[in-house]
């Protein structure tokens, strides 16, 4: 036992190159003592204590110079800074981290060490500490002369070629926002530059973040600013950043945007429409602008914050969709023809036929959301098959009515994105429907009544396998519509019959909405979904909703495949479903599926 201790004390104290040797020493002695004498004369030298003393002296020295060498390494590499000229700091932030890994895989313990740090700084390090020092003071001094915070640490070259300055913390209102374009939520993933292009990509001249998780965007500061105590909350997706506060703005001027803030090119088309009966009550301001072109009107009407931008002749009108001008009968567009007086190929209308854009202000009338002011007695359901466009539903509906919907679920990232009843339990009651996709009957029972949507199959099942494996607003690859498709389809395709079968048999009172005709006719279609939850119709609401109505959860189109996913035996498969829901539609004296289903 004392033997073991004193071997073990040995082990402790001795340095770990001298037990190296004395191992390789210990196998060597097992093959011939000759091989040995070498050895033990070496292990002699170390043993002196100066020399001991220097060796270390000079291994402590090469690692510092090796660490040294990394960092200016990192620091100032080529290619951060042609990151950072494409202002991607997530990108560079995880290229930096794979920099430290290689150029400092040999040193062990300081690897680790690097590691760490860059970590606690955001896994960035753009420049030396002194530097980012005193860029961090000359902020504090001075906001208004600065450029946006999340170039700090870069050099003096990178922030000049930055798209956007900060320009301080705003106060906002829920009531009458600073910014009143569009906005959209992350709360999970939000990051500064993420809001900034976003706003730049439609044209808008500001940008602002708030409450660590919500972009606002705008053409014109409509608030008061407020301390820069006050905008103190950290991003979500950029713990390095601030991102505004409760109610307070942290805002930035996007420098680059400001040409394409002023031109038409992200504007939408509506069509021609009949001049409205009472076109000053409709349209509330107008005025003549000489020399008339598409771009100065939607200018004119995106600085006055209106959402319509009418063109009549050398009259540009500015205003919102309303009862006196829906916009929901369209005209030929041979009877607004009328050449611009500033623009040569582009049409500004007349007198009786009028030319409308869409500008890139959001409308305001249908975006304020909270959970229902008592708690229901009633639970509906908004029950559909996956990928027959649930999500996009809760959307509009959550605009038509003003209240949060609810889940059977919980999906986080619908949560982050802004369906903030997507938490509560959908027994809660604080939530005008619920989210659902299961058709067992014991499941339908206990919901009062349902909403029932439906789509062509054929259209669904792409939709849930892009969702499957692209996410809510994705595309599945190439690779995984040719070797999972089937597979997929086999187990889904019954559930798409039965689900509709089920609800039809054992729901209580159930409205059947077709996606295809809400997407034809979104006002009408959703108006009688309105009513089906008991609420009273807001026909302003219902026309703000579709100026906006696609949102961030609806897919910009099918992405189209190379090749037919689906062989001749699953279309006969789908085909004989569809007949299936069709009579059972019939016999509960309802329409039956839409033309564009087949087969009849």
């Amino acid at each position: 036992m004392r033997t073991g201790q004193s071997y073990a004390w040995i082990a402790l104290t001795l340095p770990f190159s001298q037990i190296l040797i004395l191992c390789f020493i210990g196998i060597l002695w097992s093959r011939g003592a000759t091989m040995v004498k070498p050895l033990l004369k070496i292990h002699r030298y170390f043993c002196r204590k100066p020399v001991r003393f220097f060796s270390l002296i000079l291994l402590y020295l090469t690692a510092g110079s090796l660490v040294f060498l990394h960092s200016g390494i990192m620091w100032d590499s080529p290619g951060s800074s042609r990151r950072q000229a494409r202002g991607d700091s997530v990108v560079a932030a995880e290229m930096a981290g794979r920099t430290t890994v290689l150029h400092v895989r040999g040193l062990g313990l300081m690897s680790r060490v690097f590691n760490k740090d860059n970590r606690k700084a955001g896994g960035r390090r753009f420049g030396p500490p002194w530097k980012k020092t005193g860029q961090a003071e000359a902020v504090g001094k001075d906001y208004t002369n600065n450029w946006n915070r999340a170039l700090k640490g870069r050099n003096t070259k990178d922030m000049e070629d930055g798209r956007a300055k900060y320009i301080g913390c705003y106060v906002d209102n829920t009531q009458k926002r600073a910014l009143r374009g569009i906005s959209f939520f992350d709360y999970k993933k939000m990051t500064v530059f993420r809001c900034q292009d976003n706003c730049a990509e439609r044209g808008y001249m500001f940008a602002g973040l708030e409450f660590g998780a919500e972009c606002y965007c705008g053409h014109k500061i409509q608030a008061s600013n407020a301390s820069e105590s006050e905008c103190n909350m950290q991003c979500k997706g950029e713990k390095s950043n601030l991102c505004g506060g409760a109610n307070r703005l942290s805002i930035y001027r996007l420098e680059l945007s400001q040409e394409s803030a002023r031109r038409y090119g992200s504007a939408i088309l509506k069509g021609c429409f009949h001049k409205p009966d009472n076109v000053t009550l409709a349209l509330p301001f107008s005025a003549v602008i000489q020399n008339m072109s598409v771009d100065k009107c939607v200018d004119m009407c995106t600085e006055r914050e209106k959402t319509l931008a009418v063109l009549a002749g050398d009259r540009c009108h500015c205003g919102f969709p309303t009862s006196l001008f829906p916009l929901h009968d369209i005209e030929e567009d041979d009877l607004c023809l009328h050449r611009c007086q500033g623009e040569e190929f582009e049409s500004c209308g007349n007198d009786d036929y009028f030319v409308v854009y869409q500008t890139q202000v959001q409308d305001k009338r249908c975006m304020d959301r909270h959970f229902l002011p008592t708690r229901s007695k009633q639970l509906f359901a908004l029950s559909s098959f996956p990928g027959a466009g649930n999500t996009w539903a809760r959307h509009l509906i959550e605009l038509a009515t003003g209240f949060y919907t609810g889940s059977y679920y919980f999906d986080g990232s619908l949560y982050n994105k802004g369906f903030k009843g997507e938490r509560d339990h959908w027994r809660s009651g604080r939530t005008i429907c619920i989210k659902t996709h299961e058709s067992g009957r014991k499941e339908i029972e206990a919901f009062d009544a349902g909403i029932l949507m439906i789509r062509n199959p054929y259209k669904a099942l792409m939709a849930e396998f892009n969702r499957k494996y692209g996410g809510h607003i994705g595309f599945a690859s190439q690779a995984h519509w040719k070797g999972k498709v089937a597979r997929v389809c086999e187990k889904l395709l019954p559930w798409w019959a039965s689900h509709t079968l089920d609800w039809l048999q054992f729901g209580r009172r159930v409205h059947v909405v077709h996606f295809e005709e809400l997407k034809r006719d979104l006002f009408a279609q959703l108006k009688g979904m309105v009513q089906f939850l008991g609420l009273e119709v807001s026909e302003e609401r219902l026309l703000c909703v579709e100026g906006q109505k696609d949102g961030n959860f609806k897919r910009s189109g099918l992405r189209k495949l190379e090749y037919d996913p689906y062989t001749a035996e699953m279309r006969a498969h789908i085909d004989e479903l569809i007949r299936t829901v069709d009579a059972a539609l019939k016999k509960r004296n309802m329409p039956g599926v839409p033309e564009e289903y087949r087969p009849r």
